[in-house]
């Protein structure tokens, strides 16, 4: 019964009742063949029951600190939402406009900067075949190089639209040697009238024909803080 007790795989395992078990044959009979090992399983069982309760410490520690971790992961999570409302309402008492807007095709951001200072980041979703830069019309490539913004269209089929100064000589240069057309009508702009809802999900995946584009929100606060003759400088 004290190995029956102590069986690990017993759903009703009980060490306390196991040990009775075997000090009662220890104790009430002193002759018995059964006596050193019972001895042996009275000391296994007592380091059993040390380790088990350390392990319950232990484990009752790692729920404390793990509640501890949640906890602070709500603390932070609260800040974040309050620094993003404080830079949100910097953000609309801005007046100064940007004087450059970066577009890092690899990292898929543009960046809006004023004297060097950065002013925001934004996702964006590129052309179709975003790798390397325009060569033809057609050809689903988003533009590297350094342009400017020359227009743009409160009237666009994609929200708002900031026209981009493609083709540059160099451009032009390189489409004349392929004896092609380089294209044009490259544009900053926002999700397509009527998709709207899409939201930021819309940069999962480069979707536009060349063209640079970010949510409708965020088309607004570009084109708001990006007058035309701004710089426009896209990496590879």
């Amino acid at each position: 019964m004290g190995i029956i007790y102590a069986y690990p795989r017993n759903e009703q395992k009980d060490y306390h009742k196991s040990l009775e078990c075997f000090q009662k044959l220890v104790r009430d009979y002193p002759d018995s063949a059964y006596r050193l090992d019972s001895q042996m399983m009275i000391h296994q069982i007592h380091n059993v029951i040390i380790k088990d309760k350390t392990i319950t410490t232990q484990q009752t520690q790692i729920e404390t600190f793990q509640q501890a971790v949640k906890d602070k992961e709500i603390e932070v999570i609260a800040l974040q939402k309050k620094i993003e409302t404080l830079e949100q309402k910097i953000f609309a008492l801005r007046t100064e406009p940007a004087d450059k807007v970066l577009i890092e095709k690899k990292d898929r951001r543009l960046t809006l900067l004023s004297k060097g200072e950065v002013i925001k980041t934004y996702k964006i979703a590129l052309g179709g075949d975003p790798v390397g830069p325009k060569e033809r019309q057609g050809d689903n490539k988003t533009p590297e190089g350094t342009y400017i913004i020359d227009s743009r269209n409160r009237d666009s089929g994609y929200h708002l639209s900031l026209h981009i100064s493609y083709p540059n000589e160099k451009d032009k240069m390189r489409a004349k040697k392929l004896g092609v057309s380089p294209g044009g009508d490259i544009m900053i702009h926002g999700i397509k009238n009527g998709l709207t809802w899409v939201g930021s999900s819309h940069a999962d995946v480069d979707w536009t024909k060349g063209c640079i584009a970010v949510t409708d929100e965020e088309m607004e606060e570009i084109y708001k803080l990006a007058p035309n003759g701004t710089i426009v400088e896209i990496t590879p």
